[in-house]
């Protein structure tokens, strides 16, 4: 399993668009993270760069973000990428907070930047 977090300076991006990078841990079959690589972000916003096709083709499956909009939400989820918002706090601790089974999606999505993306 791969999950990928929008990440800047090692926290949890609030922004799932606008991040400086992405966090992507490798997790084995005993849900240990097993490696970790960061993917730097590209420009534009996320959903309508070429940044979902690049995580789904490394195989990433999981994305703990903060917050995002339902477009983005829903091209994520287009690719075989399941979403998790509300997450906030250093990367590491949240990915094995969600290993642990102690977070739950927020429901709540991002207005502020919500301009209906849809894949190109």
């Amino acid at each position: 399993m791969k999950i990928a977090l929008p990440s800047i300076q090692n926290q949890v991006d609030e922004h799932f668009g606008h991040c400086e990078y992405f966090t992507v841990f490798t997790v084995n079959d005993k849900k240990e993270i097993i490696s970790e690589e960061k993917i730097t972000s590209p420009a534009g916003c996320g959903c309508r760069s070429n940044i979902v096709h690049t995580l789904s083709q490394m195989g990433v499956n999981m994305m703990l973000a903060g917050n995002m909009g339902e477009g983005a939400v829903n091209v994520l989820n287009s690719h075989g990428i399941e979403v998790l918002r509300g997450c906030s706090g250093e990367v590491k601790t949240v990915t094995e907070k969600w290993l642990a089974g102690s977070l739950e999606d927020s429901g709540v999505a991002c207005h502020a930047h919500e301009h209906g993306c849809h894949e190109a």
